[in-house]
């Protein structure tokens, strides 16, 4: 067997394996043999083949690793919850006051109370969530 075709078997195997891992490792480090691979087939001596991998995998891994963790594991900040009503527009269907009301809110009608506590806002009226307090929307007229 060619020490190419060696070096593309681990390779195969070490990004095959990342699935199971996650962590980026393993495929930093397939990609460094698949560079192996390259360099075995140019060179075929096992010294700088091993170089190669060396040098190509650890440049990975301390490159481009953090930058593909940051892309993919955290990804973009998507509220879910009640946090994704904080800012949502509705509609007031019954006298919001500091203590109690009902707004509509994406179909759903929630309780609501004002975010000044003195202020009342009537039916018909749109609001903004300002906050969401246990079940209750904490709302605000919008200007």
């Amino acid at each position: 067997m060619t020490p190419a075709l060696i070096w593309l078997i681990v390779a195969v195997a070490l990004i095959a394996a990342e699935v199971l891992s996650g962590d980026f490792v393993l495929v930093m480090l397939g990609l460094g043999a698949l560079f192996g691979a390259g360099s075995a087939l140019i060179t075929g001596n096992a010294v700088i083949d091993v170089l190669v991998f060396a040098v190509a995998s650890t440049g990975l891994i301390w490159l481009a690793r953090p930058a593909l963790k940051r892309r993919f594991l955290h990804g973009p900040d998507i509220k879910t919850g009640t946090a994704a009503l904080v800012g949502a527009h509705g509609v007031v269907l019954s006298t919001v006051d500091g203590q109690s009301g009902r707004v509509k809110l994406g179909g759903d009608v929630w309780s609501a109370r004002s975010f000044v506590d003195d202020e009342q806002i009537e039916p018909g009226t749109k609001v903004t969530v300002v906050e969401i307090s246990g079940a209750t929307a904490v709302v605000s007229p919008e200007p």
